[in-house]
């Protein structure tokens, strides 16, 4: 499977005011691809470069060093950055950020009609994007009347109709009570395996991360575990160590493994899965 994002050996350090000194990299020589129809969950604890490798793969911000290419477009391109932008579209932690106009399908419009799309085009997007979303039923409402998972659903919306190749995704459901994450995240579901879009969420929910196909853990700018969800969740000690917690699954495995010298298999998930593994130990 191709690459449709590569991060080589990229560095990015913000500036800080004259009378401060220069803090470390937010992203220090990091090497990472994200394959094409991939489902990649990235996580961090607060200042491990997980937003801003973000930032980089959507050419929000660029590289210091190394070179970020998105769908074979170098990111620092100038001339390539309108395909960079429609290749992979963005979408940030809080949706009254990104929601620009006063009607849900004025809103959704507003990136196709500022690409120049013919009218009969852009309400082609604009019906599709709201159907992907389960919003269609709102096209006519006014956004701020909206529950916050609707409105991030809206969000999402307007970067479908740019109908980007991938969705790269800043924390959208930390604002979000468990309703609205749940709404969210069965849209992001969908997308990904009922389209083939690629999705990158940054998150610090584990049972987000969990539904990924691989996982990513950035800490201090560096990448420190990459692979699927049932062998990085495993590593309980380096997670515990970059002040991340296991999901609750798995830490409650690993609390019987201590308390008892058992050997329950950390790589229960779903709480089907932990209950299973409970039920043989407590069997045998």
């Amino acid at each position: 499977m191709a690459s449709i994002i590569e991060l080589r050996d990229v560095s990015f350090r913000y500036e800080h005011a004259s009378d401060r000194p220069e803090g470390p990299p937010a992203v220090d020589g990091v090497s990472l691809c994200i394959e094409e129809g991939e489902f990649v969950a990235i996580l961090g604890h607060n200042g491990s470069g997980k937003s801003t490798l973000a930032k980089l793969m959507s050419a929000i911000v660029l590289p210091a060093s190394g070179q970020v290419t998105v769908g074979g477009f170098d990111t620092r391109d100038e001339s390539r950055l309108f395909d960079v932008r429609k290749t992979a579209g963005m979408v940030f932690q809080n949706p009254d950020n990104q929601i620009v106009a006063t009607v849900v399908e004025e809103d959704v419009a507003f990136a196709p009609e500022n690409m120049g799309l013919p009218p009969a085009e852009i309400r082609r997007r604009v019906d599709g994007a709201l159907d992907a979303v389960g919003m269609r039923e709102f096209a006519r409402h006014a956004p701020h009347l909206l529950s916050g998972g609707q409105k991030q659903r809206i969000a999402i919306a307007g970067v479908l109709a740019m109908q980007p190749r991938v969705i790269v995704m800043d924390e959208p459901t930390a604002m979000l009570d468990p309703l609205g994450r749940q709404e969210v995240m069965r849209t992001v579901l969908r997308l990904n395996r009922e389209t083939g879009m690629t999705v990158v969420l940054i998150t610090h929910h584990m049972d987000e991360a969990a539904q990924a196909q691989r996982v990513v853990v950035m800490d201090h700018g560096h990448v420190l575990l990459n692979g699927p969800p049932q062998e990085i969740f495993a590593r309980v000690d380096e997670l515990r160590g970059c002040s991340l917690a296991p999901p609750q699954t798995v830490a409650l495995l690993d609390g019987i493994n201590r308390a008892c010298g058992a050997h329950l298999p950390l790589q229960a998930l779903s709480v089907e899965q932990c209950a299973d593994a409970i039920y043989e130990y407590l069997k045998g």
